[in-house]
């Protein structure tokens, strides 16, 4: 299985980092050990300072598919979720400085939370759906799936272009704004329309 990982989905998140708005989805891949296994810590990696927590949507492909039309993309995916794109913010900037890909910074291992799955069907409409995450007991990231500049549908429409997806495959649409840093010590909780969906501890 893969991670395909959506950037710059949230208008306030792109304005936050002082990026420029994509005209397309901006996509890039984690591998299957970035994810962090279940019940363990998020362990600050030696070769960053600054490791920035990022609460996104996501779901888990259910159909082997290719070149997926929208209005066959549901079909593609029953189960969702949230996480949190863990990312090396300080890196990043360097690599993105010199033109360099960015896997160093989003992909390494553990980079990846993957929450407690939920069956579509428990919601009536996947485009507007309210998660949040906590930071020591504080709100410090709140988004819709309605916020996203492409929604579910729309992201697999693209992704499949390029990729072939396949079952189990696991789909993060972006974060919106708030994104900031973790510390040894910080405690993360991760919400969907109030319902505890992951926690963890930063190590």
């Amino acid at each position: 299985m893969k991670i395909i990982c959506i950037g710059r989905n949230y208008e306030e998140h792109v304005n936050e980092l002082k990026n420029d708005r994509p005209t397309s989805p901006v996509i890039f891949i984690k591998p299957d050990s970035s994810i962090i296994l279940k019940n363990q810590p998020f362990f600050i990696p030696e070769y960053s300072n600054e490791i920035n927590y990022e609460v996104e949507f996501i779901l888990k492909i259910c159909k082997l598919g290719k070149f997926i039309e929208k209005k066959f993309a549901y079909k593609y995916y029953n189960q969702v979720s949230i996480g949190i794109d863990f990312t090396a913010r300080d890196l990043q900037s360097e690599l993105k400085s010199k033109g360099l890909p960015w896997e160093k910074a989003k992909a390494f291992d553990g980079s990846a939370l993957v929450g407690n799955w939920i069956n579509k069907s428990e919601f009536k409409n996947v485009n507007d759906i309210d998660f949040s995450l906590n930071k020591n007991g504080v709100i410090v990231q709140k988004g819709n799936t309605g916020q996203m500049l492409w929604n579910c549908d729309e992201l697999i429409y693209e992704i499949s272009k390029y990729f072939t997806l396949k079952i189990g495959d696991i789909i993060f649409t972006g974060t919106p704004a708030g994104v900031g840093k973790v510390d040894q010590g910080d405690n993360l909780e991760g919400f969907v329309n109030n319902n505890s969906i992951f926690k963890i501890n930063i190590k």
